[in-house]
């Protein structure tokens, strides 16, 4: 088994709109994320495409991402993902073809086969586009020869972005993008910070079917762990409290924003909403630098993945930073 040493951490960025402050406020702090985590040693740092939340201010991804690379300079940069239903193949390699032209061997493009928001806000985004989760294949396999080297007699060339060769990653919570990912020879990453219920059975009919490829020889997986790490651990738990908040109001159909800590949830939800929040976060570590340590190392030996790609829902934004300042930590002082 790798230790924690060898495993790569990474930062899923999705944001977060606080119930006090601006969006601009959060994407503000997205970059001062970024930064950090830049400084800090983070392989890379993904943004996630959502619609229609208003606690999540990361829906124009490529736009987002821009600003994140302009003010940053080693960095990995990418989504995790652009939700490709909603976006003409094209566009979607024009767009990361241009930040590739601008910040060379530094943008990533994850993918995903849902649409990441509501059916009406689905039809919005599509306007008559018959678009469906079916194409998906054909899309990815569309977005890579535009990224690649011109053919001859191509008929349309992505300009910029053709031969480019932007990292192209699938993502996924469910077997359907594992088994592409797979066949494609793509490195794959599983949703198990919001999804963790098919988190084995997908790494392991990736790890079975993977096919070397011109983008991987072997296969590469990364898992999404939700994140609070703080000086103690009855700390981390009230800090997590807003995490739990947020993800109740998803359940209910309320604001997705980030609400303050509270020192109890146990007037603010029922048991089986309790329950739910639980499996939503099956994957989550939460506690001392000791403690999820221990809970990291736990998950390495189950699941033996060559990244964590870390999500985290703290209110206040000092103890965000110190979150990721921790978990860093954690991985540097690890035998």
């Amino acid at each position: 088994m790798r230790s924690l040493q060898a495993v790569k951490f990474s930062i899923l960025e999705l944001a977060p709109v606080r119930d006090d402050k601006s969006i601009r406020f959060a994407l503000n702090h997205a970059l001062e994320l970024a930064q950090h985590a830049e400084r800090l040693g983070y392989d890379r740092f993904w943004l996630a495409e959502h619609h229609n939340m208003d606690g999540i201010a990361s829906s124009a991804t490529a736009v987002l991402l821009g600003y994140i690379l302009a003010n940053t300079s080693t960095l990995k940069v990418g989504s995790g993902g652009i939700m490709l239903p909603n976006h003409a193949p094209l566009v979607v390699a024009e767009q990361f073809g241009t930040l590739a032209t601008l910040y060379p061997n530094r943008i990533e493009l994850g993918l995903g086969r849902a649409p990441g928001t509501d059916p009406a806000t689905m039809r919005a985004l599509r306007r008559g586009r018959q678009e469906t989760e079916e194409q998906f294949p054909q899309d990815v396999a569309e977005i890579l020869r535009y990224f690649d080297d011109a053919q001859p007699q191509q008929r349309i060339t992505a300009t910029p972005g053709q031969g480019t060769h932007v990292p192209v990653w699938l993502l996924g919570s469910s077997l359907f993008s594992a088994q592409l990912a797979a066949k494609l020879g793509l490195p794959y990453s599983f949703a198990s910070h919001f999804a963790p219920r098919m988190l084995s059975q997908a790494i392991q009919l990736y790890r079975d079917s993977f096919e070397p490829s011109q983008y991987l020889d072997r296969p590469y997986v990364s898992m999404g762990v939700p994140a609070v790490v703080a000086q103690t651990d009855e700390e981390a738990h009230y800090l997590a409290s807003s995490a739990y908040q947020r993800v109740l109001g998803l359940m209910r159909g309320h604001s997705l924003k980030l609400k303050a800590p509270v020192p109890s949830m146990q007037n603010l939800w029922s048991p089986a909403e309790k329950m739910s929040v639980d499996n939503f976060y099956a994957m989550a570590q939460i506690g001392s630098n000791s403690t999820v340590k221990v809970g990291l190392e736990g998950l390495l030996a189950k699941y033996d993945v060559d990244e964590f790609i870390f999500t985290c829902d703290i209110y206040d934004t000092d103890k965000r930073i110190e979150n990721f300042e921790r978990l860093m930590q954690i991985k540097h002082e690890a035998a």
